[in-house]
């Protein structure tokens, strides 16, 4: 399907892996101009013989340095961003018991600098030109309190916020804002919080998975390539009208009313 995002110039963060990967290569079938960011340049070489025609960039965006420098190359390069996609970083989980001052800090350095060091400067340039879409994929985390990951769920807590606020205040300068919380995934990222929680409740890994799954409605988790469509179509013109919302995607885990 079409969605008129030829030639774009879509920006996504930690897009070498995972669901930033999907996304990636989602855009790029579509006829955007794709380039994706990664700490690891090695990473970045891997993700783009997969991705023909894509570009990276390889930055460690909890700097703000560094993210202001991947977008000074990416505008210079290719042009003004049209889209930003994040999804790069994510807190380690922890149980209570070792959670310390350090650790909550750690967490809002690893998932919430990670966006916010990004979105600032991207979003005021494309208030600069009346234009522009931020898609920040978030996670369920902000939503429901798991004693594993209560800093990592804070830190998409204040994205959810982030997310809804910055949309409003730019709303009039024709930029979108939409936060999109996945529930649980098949990424390396999700295997490793399930690892954690395989420890701490003294099971199996596959205990924990199937535990996992045992609560999502819809039978099993999601792939990257299902989040990657939601973000794209809610990237085009077909969503033109969506803005300021943290829309779910946990095969109906989370029954409430928002």
């Amino acid at each position: 399907m079409k969605l008129g995002l030829e030639n774009k110039v879509v920006l996504i963060t930690g897009g070498s892996k995972g669901i930033g990967f999907a996304c990636a290569r989602l855009f790029a079938e579509e006829g955007a101009v794709v380039v994706i960011s990664s700490r690891s340049q090695s990473n970045i070489d891997a993700a783009l013989e997969r991705i023909p025609g894509a570009a990276g960039f390889a930055a460690d965006v909890s700097s703000d340095a560094d993210a202001l420098d991947m977008i000074q190359s990416v505008e210079k390069q290719f042009g003004k961003i049209d889209v930003l996609v994040n999804s790069a970083g994510a807190a380690k989980r922890a149980a209570v018991a070792d959670l310390t001052p350090a650790t909550w800090r750690a967490a809002m350095d690893a998932k919430y600098f990670t966006y916010i060091n990004v979105i600032d400067p991207v979003i005021k340039l494309m208030a600069a030109r009346k234009s522009g879409v931020v898609i920040n994929i978030i996670g369920n985390g902000g939503k429901t309190a798991s004693p594993l990951h209560l800093a990592g769920g804070a830190a998409n807590a204040a994205l959810m916020l982030v997310t809804v606020g910055l949309a409003t205040a730019y709303a009039d300068q024709g930029i979108r804002v939409v936060g999109l919380n996945p529930g649980f995934t098949e990424t390396d990222r999700v295997t490793e919080g399930l690892k954690t929680d395989a420890k701490q409740n003294n099971i199996t890994e596959t205990e924990a998975r199937d535990a996992a799954i045992k609560r999502i409605p819809m039978g099993r988790m999601a792939t990257p390539e299902e989040v990657a469509q939601m973000t794209v179509f809610l990237a085009s013109e077909q969503a033109s009208y969506v803005t300021g919302v943290n829309i779910g995607m946990d095969g109906g885990q989370t029954a409430t009313v928002v």
